[in-house]
């Protein structure tokens, strides 16, 4: 059967989030909060290693108090940001208010860079009449960031685990994201860089492809391949 959609994950495949000194610095730069060289350094680097930012790098190590929570955080949004803002309040800063500026700071548009080839990808799927749906594991609305970039027009479908209740990789989400464009299962195509979360997508029926999970300097046209796959019979 011919792919005639894909389905896309959203951080790590499409975009990828700031590197943690720069999301710190912006947040310090809007709240007036100056810190010495060694003290910047030092919250980055703790920030970093309990993965306080979302999109980030994943705990060195998941608190216990959190356990529970890290399994189930992109169900709902406020357990999100307890469980993004809970890994953050295990470092020290100097103002209690960053726990949740440095949350609100990663839901923006600013916050946020597509790959290099996200949208000559997309525009090209566009052209050819292939269908295109978000599907992400997340807490926020990540909407504004597609429309922040000049891609929300390339896409016919998102589908948000926080708003639906459920997470990848269970079917549910990859079935409701193949009934919002209109396709069967084995019409499309997953495209993401967890192996085990977007691989769910298999299970359905879906083609899957994965992607490296790489700083955007660093991975400049791994979605091309897709153009290939997106049109081939299976």
């Amino acid at each position: 059967m011919t792919i005639k959609g894909v389905l896309f994950d959203f951080s790590g495949t499409l975009f990828r989030v700031e590197p943690v000194g720069d999301w710190l610095s912006a947040v310090l730069e809007d709240s007036g909060i100056t810190l010495p060289a060694d003290e910047f350094a030092r919250c980055a680097r703790e920030l970093e290693e309990v993965g306080a930012l979302p999109g980030g790098a994943n705990p060195l190590r998941i608190p216990a108090h959190l356990t529970e929570l890290w399994g189930v955080r992109d169900k709902d949004g406020e357990l999100h940001r307890r469980t993004y803002t809970g890994l953050a309040r295990e470092v020290e800063l100097p103002d209690p208010r960053l726990y949740d500026l440095l949350y609100d700071r990663h839901m923006t548009p600013e916050a946020w860079r597509p790959y290099p080839d996200t949208k000559p990808v997309l525009a090209a799927l566009r052209e050819r009449g292939v269908k295109v749906g978000v599907v992400s594991n997340i807490g926020w609305d990540l909407r504004p960031v597609f429309r922040a970039h000049g891609l929300d027009d390339f896409v016919d479908a998102y589908l948000l685990s926080f708003e639906h209740g459920v997470q990848k990789p269970g079917e549910r989400l990859f079935r409701e994201a193949c009934e919002a464009i209109g396709l069967e299962p084995a019409e499309v195509l997953m495209v993401g860089d967890d192996r085990r979360a977007d691989g769910g997508a298999a299970a359905l029926g879906c083609a899957v492809h994965f992607v490296d999970h790489l700083p955007a300097d660093e991975r400049p046209d791994a979605l091309l391949a897709v153009l290939a796959l997106a049109g081939e019979d299976r």
